[in-house]
């Protein structure tokens, strides 16, 4: 037989910190024991603290905002690591679904694969910020006041009960959460959906809104920040990323700003900001990443491999470290690594235009004019959306054909590449045009010279 019980674990992603600490507030003052991590765990006291956690309560509550599943298709992703062990464990999973959060949207089928995929099976409750307490008495008296099955006696070893304890004292001394700050919420993730829409200057106006209300709120002013970056501002961008590295010293925050300092090459601005992230987070596998792209546009090649190598060791199936490393190692003259790493790319994520493309310059550049021609075929078969891989592509197999006597399937490369206005792109029409003239007479030298040989 089941019972009711009163012990919870709130579920979220940090950007909605003020929604999990007023539900905390909201029932602990109903006699609720709750726990939900409120300053930062580190990874090593994860599996101790966080999933046993998770094992001796018996209600599991899933805060989810358009912006928290982002990274839920990420394997070793934290909050799907919760959210499979409470399916493992069977806890009463009660998702909370916030304004803007849509099970139907494309952000959220992506993010929801695996056992993940089963969550929206669940009876979740729509949770509004002008309807917060309605939507608390809600929860208490119908979602959570059911009989469920039985936890698991289990004992937390000292360490992991002294940093449960502090982590509900800090909580419970924590200030009330207010209105704003909930209204703020909805403000952001409003701004989060128009950013993933590309409608910048709605996401804008979003997260400034949400600003106002909360002038507190350090990730609307990175996510603010990163709006303003795709814009074009890089100035303003960076004036966001410095208060809200003055709000919270963040790991993440000093990379935003310093890959904002590489768009205006501040290179050692960039490399020093990188360099803070990796302090705060010394298996931070995009702080590697991106100092090592601080190091390459600097030009210190063997700065920048040494970091994507780091980055590799963190997170060994990102594709993006892997190529690059094979830019880098391109760049240096090793094309054989450069064509592993290419090669290992190409394994995780098959789908990229623009690693083929390299791949096939490192080919090209080997000698290996068959193999160069058969992936430039596959980033031209893509058809990306990015013109400069699917132009360039083209005049790279151009080039490959014309070098393989393959004269006919030049000109046709060449004729594509001006037909795709990549000569007035790169300056050289007229040299192309030259090009396909020549060509086309060595074509028609050919089958002259074919008639007379009959």
């Amino acid at each position: 037989m089941g019972r009711i019980e009163k012990t919870v674990f709130i579920s979220y992603r940090r950007t909605n910190v003020p929604w999990a600490l007023a539900i905390y507030q909201n029932l602990t003052s109903h006699g609720y024991d709750v726990f939900f991590d409120y300053q930062s765990i580190d990874s090593g006291n994860f599996e101790k603290v966080i999933l046993e956690n998770i094992k001796t309560r018996a209600h599991f509550l899933i805060i989810l905002t358009p912006s928290a599943l982002e990274r839920c298709k990420e394997s070793g992703d934290w909050l799907r690591r919760e959210i499979e062990t409470a399916m493992d464990e069977k806890r009463n999973i009660v998702p909370l679904m916030m304004e803007s959060f849509d099970f139907g949207s494309p952000l959220v089928k992506e993010a929801l694969t695996g056992k993940l995929a089963a969550l929206n099976a669940f009876n979740g409750l729509r949770v509004y910020s002008e309807y917060f307490f309605e939507a608390m008495d809600k929860l208490r008296d119908r979602y959570m006041n059911v009989e469920v099955r039985e936890t698991v006696a289990l004992l937390l070893n000292a360490e992991a009960t002294k940093i449960t304890k502090t982590q509900k004292t800090a909580a419970s001394d924590a200030a009330p959460v207010q209105e704003e700050q909930l209204t703020a919420q909805a403000w952001f993730e409003r701004g989060y959906t128009f950013e993933n829409a590309n409608a910048l200057d709605e996401a804008l106006r979003c997260y400034t809104e949400a600003i106002r209300l909360d002038p507190k709120f350090d990730f609307a002013y990175l996510s603010r920040g990163s709006v303003r970056k795709n814009m074009g501002d890089i100035d303003e961008a960076i004036r966001d990323y410095d208060i809200a590295i003055k709000l919270s010293q963040r790991d993440l925050y000093y990379s935003f700003r310093g890959n904002a300092r590489i768009d205006k090459e501040d290179f050692e601005g960039a490399i020093a900001d990188h360099s803070k992230a990796i302090q705060l987070n010394p298996e931070s596998a995009n702080a590697y990443y991106f100092r090592g792209d601080a190091h390459f546009a600097k030009g210190d090649i063997d700065a920048a491999i040494v970091d994507y190598t780091r980055a590799i060791k963190f997170a060994p199936e990102d594709s993006d470290a892997y190529v690059s490393r094979g830019d880098a190692f391109s760049d240096r003259g090793d094309i054989d690594l450069a064509i592993k790493d290419y090669s290992t790319a190409i394994r995780l994520k098959p789908k990229e235009a623009y690693t083929y493309l390299a791949c096939g310059n490192a080919r090209r550049e080997k000698g290996d004019l068959t193999r160069a021609i058969k992936d430039y075929s596959e980033a031209i078969s893509l058809k990306t959306d990015i013109a400069d891989v699917y132009i360039e592509a083209y005049y790279n197999r151009a080039e490959a054909w014309e070098r393989e006597k393959d004269y006919s399937s030049a000109i046709a490369d060449y004729q594509k590449y001006l037909e795709l206005d990549g000569g007035e792109r790169d300056g050289d029409q007229k040299e192309v045009e030259e090009k396909i003239k020549k060509l086309q007479s060595k074509l028609t030298r050919m089958k002259s010279t074919k008639k007379k040989s009959k």
